[in-house]
């Protein structure tokens, strides 16, 4: 039983995320199960929230009882047949129609590895939910923004500082033990390793989440060098926009640098643990430098590290695992982007 439920986990992984089951595959056994169910669960509370629906209280509605069914708190698994009908992608409405199947995969899982998996699944929902209150209700061409870089770093942990924690969590349960100290410090670099993806995505991302309505960049932030949201839809707008641009590449920089630091505080000989968490850290290091480079607010040409170079980033890593130097050389190569 086990093996099939891993098998059609698998099914499911393959046909959402193709560069994520990638990753997958080079975990450990002992916890790529877990992540890859955590994944899945994620995904379907993300289909759920950015469907393009026109009714936010019902999509909130839907992402709520999905989680009530996933958290064990109603029996019931929520109807999401007219969702899926509505999906542009055929994988992601396969999942939406498989909701009963993807939550019972939950109970091969040991019952704290259950809750690891819910505690953290229940985060993101959190900030799916947010989001979709924050942003669904707004008029039709018409942008809302975020009104502090509080509300942009919670939510950066809500929707992926959250995995890192728990991450972490299953590297000390199932593969790793450390003193009281480095568990302190593996905790604070594994929710800045999340929170450095996530913003990277936000801030290469900004001119598809215009045309829908949202920016993740504080309005006050863009008032004080003379631009509303609205502005960010002109590329030609990048001069003035760069120098606070530059100020969130800074911020998810310095997430990233500890990252780097979360990786050499990992065993060496934890191969393929350091393997699944090196190749992210090299891709984001690598968009972070197009970012400075390019204009992101051109909406033509969209940033994004090619399938060659990640390629090739792979193959870096495999070559630089073994060698305690040559890896921390990869990484730190772009520590100073």
């Amino acid at each position: 039983m086990g093996i099939l439920i891993s098998r059609e986990i698998d099914t499911l992984l393959e046909e959402t995320s193709r560069s994520f089951f990638l990753t997958l595959k080079v975990l450990p056994k002992k916890i790529r199960g877990q992540i890859g169910m955590l994944y899945l669960l994620a995904r379907l509370a993300d289909t759920i929230a950015d469907s393009s629906d026109g009714d936010t209280n019902k999509l909130l509605q839907s992402i709520e009882g999905y989680n009530a069914f996933a958290q064990g708190n109603s029996s019931t698994p929520p109807d999401l047949a007219e969702l899926s009908k509505i999906q542009n992608d055929i994988s992601e409405a396969n999942l939406l129609n498989n909701v009963a199947e993807v939550v019972s995969c939950l109970g091969q899982f040991s019952i704290s590895d259950q809750a690891r998996i819910r505690t953290c699944l229940d985060i993101i929902v959190g900030g799916q939910t947010l989001d979709l209150s924050r942003f669904g209700f707004a008029e039709q061409n018409t942008i809302t923004s975020l009104d502090t870089d509080d509300e942009l770093d919670d939510y950066t942990y809500r929707v992926a500082g959250s995995v890192g924690e728990f991450w972490t969590h299953l590297t000390l349960d199932h593969l790793v033990s450390v003193n009281p100290e480095e568990e302190k410090m593996l905790f604070e670099y594994g929710v800045r390793f999340g929170k450095a993806l996530q913003l990277i995505n936000i801030l290469r991302d900004i001119p598809e989440d215009l045309i829908l309505g949202r920016c993740y960049i504080p309005e006050p932030k863009l008032a004080e060098i003379g631009l509303s949201s609205k502005d960010l839809l002109d590329s030609d707008n990048m001069e003035s926009f760069r120098p606070l641009f530059d100020s969130y590449i800074d911020k998810a920089a310095d997430h990233l640098n500890a990252a780097v630091d979360y990786i050499g505080m990992l065993p060496h000989r934890q191969y393929r643990l350091r393997i699944a968490c090196m190749l992210p850290v090299l891709i984001g290091q690598r968009t972070l430098i197009l970012l400075r480079q390019g204009n992101v607010l051109n909406s033509e040409g969209r940033i994004k590290v090619l399938r060659p170079e990640i390629k090739q980033m792979r193959n870096k890593t495999l070559f630089a695992i073994f060698s305690r130097r040559r890896s921390r050389n990869l990484l730190n190569k772009n520590r100073n982007i």
